[in-house]
């Protein structure tokens, strides 16, 4: 249930950095991409293009140049899009085939988009930025992610019950999501906790480990804590601490009930 925002003890959070970034904008990648189907390298390129279909992060334009030769077979079919229009093509890599991920733009209004592709990321087995594998869609130039300890005071609840109370967290930062309040296991109240076997994955923060519903007096609340045993490494600060979504749960900071946040898709 949504607390009562008028409660005088209750404040709204602190407002979160919305993305700033609008559809359609495009930058160079600065960094080696690669891309791997059933252990074969599908492309290789330190010439990739960002470009943001919607606002909140971007996709890899890839120069056809740099995609290794028979990866790609065209499938007489094309369709448009606001950069131009597309022919679709399998992608494939030994007896592995992967019908229509790769969308192949010859022309476009934008010059340095021309000649390249864009592969849907699920597609392919793994991406790789440098030598460090991503996770999801590649990571905004834009966005920032900060995991730094605070001796403020957390409370989650939830329905009453007192999930979790610790008298310091590891906050992380991300722009345009909530501040995510993670804390140390021996914090948390596994009573009201039920082990699931989702996984999930961030582009900034790795794989999680262990996610958990919770159980309170109006029933089962699918997936609401997890944890990363092994984040990537800016984000090792939270290795091992359990975090819960603050649009599904009550957390008290500094004594203080916060508002639930309010964002367009749940994210970790």
């Amino acid at each position: 249930m949504r607390s009562d925002i008028t409660n005088p003890e209750q404040v709204p959070m602190a407002g979160f950095p919305a993305a700033i970034t609008e559809a359609n904008h495009i930058e160079p990648v600065p960094r080696r991409i690669r891309a791997v189907l059933a252990d074969k390298v599908v492309f290789d390129t330190t010439r990739a293009w960002y470009v943001w279909e919607w606002p909140y992060y971007p996709q890899y334009y890839i120069p056809l140049a740099d995609v290794r030769t028979g990866a790609l077979t065209g499938e007489n079919h094309t369709k448009a899009t606001r950069r131009g229009p597309v022919e679709l093509h399998t992608v494939s890599a030994g007896e592995v085939s992967r019908p229509g991920a790769a969308q192949v733009l010859r022309d476009s209004a934008r010059p340095e988009l021309r000649d390249t592709v864009r592969l849907d990321w699920a597609a392919l087995d793994a991406w790789f930025e440098e030598d460090e594998q991503v996770f999801v869609h590649p990571r905004s130039p834009y966005v920032r992610v900060d995991a730094i300890r605070s001796a403020r005071p957390v409370k989650i609840t939830l329905d009453g019950h007192v999930l979790a109370e610790a008298a310091a967290s590891v906050m992380v930062f991300e722009t345009g999501l909530p501040t995510r309040y993670y804390v140390e296991r021996t914090a948390v109240n596994f009573e009201h906790l039920i082990a699931t076997d989702t996984v999930t994955a961030c582009p900034y923060k790795g794989v999680t480990s262990e996610y958990w519903s919770v159980r309170s007096d109006t029933g089962v609340h699918p997936d609401l804590a997890w944890t990363y045993h092994f984040p990537t490494g800016a984000m090792l600060p939270i290795a091992g601490l359990v975090a819960f979504y603050n649009e599904k749960v009550d957390i008290h900071l500094d004594g203080v009930l916060l508002e639930r946040p309010r964002t367009h898709f749940f994210n970790h």
